[in-house]
């Protein structure tokens, strides 16, 4: 499955990384096992790395249902949930620009995106410069 997530309690992000073909139902399954994760918590930030993506699946339909999933699972009432794409590739800015757009008007996603790691990382408000730098090994 070309999508995997690390939780990084440490700085209070969901880190989720794609690469190869993006699908929707991959991302449906891998998306149901972070809300069942016992680090899960709906106030998670989100960071989306895109730089090894090669195409997505453009089933927008199916996005829409699944994104509808996500605020339903992760977006907490009193605050919306932060979520940048770091996408410095034309087809990542693509799939990132298509995922921003299916969240629009719900008022639950203060959403980004990013070509630049440290561009990324400071849009969500943490100090390290790049991915490398998360704290990874602790997760």
């Amino acid at each position: 499955m070309p999508l995997q997530y690390t939780i990084l309690r440490d700085v209070g992000l969901v880190y989720v990384r794609y690469w190869g073909l993006a699908s929707v139902q991959e991302t449906v399954e891998v998306f149901q096992a972070f809300t069942e994760d016992p680090a899960f918590r709906p106030d998670l930030k989100h960071l989306v790395d895109l730089k090894d993506l090669v195409d997505y699946e453009r089933a927008y339909a199916d996005l829409i249902k699944f994104q509808a999933l996500q605020a339903d699972s992760i977006a907490d009432r009193s605050r919306p949930t932060h979520m940048v794409y770091f996408a410095p590739t034309p087809i990542g800015m693509s799939m990132a620009r298509a995922a921003l757009k299916s969240w629009e008007g719900l008022g639950a996603l203060i959403g980004g995106v990013a070509q630049d790691e440290t561009e990324a990382l400071e849009m969500l408000g943490l100090g390290q410069r790049s991915i490398a730098d998360l704290p990874m090994d602790r997760a």
